[in-house]
């Protein structure tokens, strides 16, 4: 059922009507200085998504007008490049309908064992120690505070800081899995570079330029897949109806995706100026990695999730060849004395992010999605950047009959 109703979804328009008792409008503020950190709870995003009508926005929690704001292309110094030139998913949803820490678990573990934020340890089994089993290199770069942590010193031998990630592109020696995360501390006092409120969204283009420019001169750049994403939508509109998939815990709600999110493809495998309408969460990153190592699924939902690897062009030459950015460089003030940090949080809920719309050859309307390329960009906190190695022979990804896109190295199903 999970895969018919993804494959119906894939078919429907993208755009339609959605009542709101304000309009969307372009945020001149880069921080949302003022304004309440928009509700992005397990509770808050069931408030917005209300059975489907996707109409919560300004019910939800504290939120007000900046939930439904968004960016223009010319506010985004890296999105605004990058997204035309690359291949974007425009149904690429956060795993599930919660705030930061339970869809980053998926991330790492394809499941959650908590609904809102918490320190405490965790011991879900995770793609580090499917990569670990089976003699696979893999690295966690972080800028501040390692989300490993949260499994306590289990991956402090694979934990590096993110120096070491522009050293390692640069020498040629990044290892087969590697993932980098932004800094998340000094939210509140703006100058974070994660994309929350009341991080300057500059600072996080600033961030994802760098590792673009890491990647695509590197010695390892012609074999490697560098997938952009977010963690969740951070409590901004959207009128996407998120679908279900097949979960490890089912009875708890997790199973209902989130919001969409932005998330970028890069590689020399990568279609240009492309966009993918396949239905992907953070699972189908780890669809991926098991694919390309020949590793088993570590819960339901990647195990049925699609492979985002199935965007990338297999039958034709890698192109090398990667356009340079030029970003601003800059550095984030502090919010003055007066100036609202906002709330932190519903409950025991949220911690991440800021809406994020990029502007298009055609513009829909102002309570819709904007495009670029018939994309829509929504997105949450940085998520960060995963880079996989790719095999060095032509691979093929078929298409199977159920929403799980199984490529031929694939045993799960």
């Amino acid at each position: 059922m999970d895969a018919r109703r993804d494959r119906a979804a894939e078919r429907a328009p993208l755009h339609r009507p959605v009542r709101l008792p304000a309009h969307a409008h372009h945020l001149a503020d880069f921080q949302g200085c003022g304004h309440p950190d928009p509700d992005h709870s397990f509770e808050g995003g069931r408030i917005e998504l209300n059975g489907g009508k996707c109409d919560g926005w300004l019910k939800a929690g504290e939120n007000d007008d900046f939930s439904i704001g968004y960016y223009d292309r010319a506010d985004l110094g890296f999105w605004g490049q990058a997204g035309p030139q690359w291949t974007v998913c425009d149904r690429y949803f956060a795993a599930t309908l919660a705030e930061t820490y339970p869809n980053r678990f998926y991330m790492h573990a394809a499941q959650t064992d908590r609904l809102h934020n918490s320190t405490a340890t965790a011991t879900m089994p995770t793609i580090w120690d499917s990569l670990a089993a089976a003699g696979v290199s893999g690295k966690y770069y972080f800028s501040d505070v390692p989300f490993l942590a949260l499994w306590g010193t289990k991956y402090l031998g694979i934990s590096h800081p993110y120096a070491d990630f522009l050293a390692d592109c640069a020498s040629g020696s990044l290892p087969a899995v590697s993932f980098v995360d932004p800094r998340f501390e000094d939210e509140a006092s703006g100058t974070s570079g994660d994309d929350h409120p009341h991080a300057d969204l500059r600072s996080g283009e600033l961030f994802l330029n760098e590792i673009y420019h890491a990647v695509t001169t590197s010695p390892n750049w012609a074999k490697t897949l560098l997938v952009v994403n977010y963690d969740e939508w951070g409590g901004f509109f959207d009128h996407v109806v998120p679908g279900t998939a097949p979960d490890a815990t089912p009875a708890a709600g997790t199973g209902q995706r989130g919001f969409r999110v932005p998330s970028l493809v890069v590689s020399p495998r990568a279609r240009r100026g492309s966009v993918a309408h396949g239905t992907y969460d953070h699972t189908s990153v780890l669809k991926t990695i098991e694919w390309r190592f020949g590793l088993r699924a570590l819960t339901p939902r990647d195990a049925g999730a699609r492979n985002i690897a199935e965007v990338l062009d297999f039958a034709s030459a890698p192109n090398t060849a990667a356009p340079a950015y030029t970003v601003p460089p800059f550095v984030a003030d502090r919010l003055h004395p007066g100036r609202s940090a906002g709330r932190r949080g519903v409950g025991a809920a949220q911690t991440e992010s800021r809406r994020r719309r990029v502007d298009a050859p055609v513009t829909i309307s102002r309570n819709r999605t904007r495009l670029i390329a018939g994309l829509a960009v929504a997105a949450a906190a940085v998520l960060g950047a995963a880079a996989v190695a790719l095999p060095s022979v032509t691979a093929t990804v078929s298409a199977a009959t159920t929403n799980s896109y199984l490529p031929v190295r694939s045993t799960s199903s």
